[in-house]
């Protein structure tokens, strides 16, 4: 056997190996994180239904600062798109706003094209805390197919800590 055979062979097995472990892990993930802002509830929800304000806050929107963006509809109503077109790290995509709440939740659709296609559902809520401060709860959930699925175990990670980044900022961002 030579051995280019049997690399081929190991590299084979590796991969019947992933499908078959891609075979028990959920299509599904979900994830979320909260942060505490000193700042009255109104003024914090007033701040996040304009999406344009994560360029201030997200870590996912601040990946490259040269992406090409557009925009369609009036920002913080409902059927505003943001769309972006990145480096490699950024990828290509949109998101809109799904429904407002006002004062209370912001429903995002994030519909990924590059590097890969995708949808994700974001919500933001903000609930008011004694002290004239505000809780924000950030949650993204979405569908990954099989055997796209097995990303799931190493993006979990990954996406709860760019949020909790992403919160920190906006935290900083709103108590300057």
């Amino acid at each position: 056997m030579s051995i280019i055979f049997k690399i081929l062979i190991g590299i084979g097995a590796i991969i019947a190996l992933l499908l078959i472990v891609a075979l028990f892990v959920k299509n599904e993930y979900a994830i979320q994180r909260d942060i505490v802002i000193n700042k009255p509830k109104a003024d914090v929800f007033n701040y996040i239904k304009f999406v344009k304000n994560q360029e201030q806050y997200s870590k996912w929107v601040m990946t490259d600062p040269n992406m090409k963006k557009s925009f369609r509809g009036t920002d913080g109503t409902v059927g505003f798109v943001y769309a972006w077109d990145g480096n490699d790290k950024a990828g290509k995509g949109e998101q809109e706003i799904k429904n407002i709440e006002d004062g209370e939740k912001l429903d995002l659709e994030i519909r990924f094209i590059k590097p890969f296609e995708g949808i994700a559902q974001t919500v933001m809520t903000t609930e008011p805390l004694p002290g004239n401060q505000t809780k924000v709860n950030w949650s993204m959930s979405g569908r990954n197919p099989y055997p796209m699925n097995l990303m799931s175990l190493m993006l979990k990670g990954m996406l709860e800590k760019d949020l909790a980044v992403s919160l920190e900022m906006l935290k900083a961002n709103l108590e300057k």
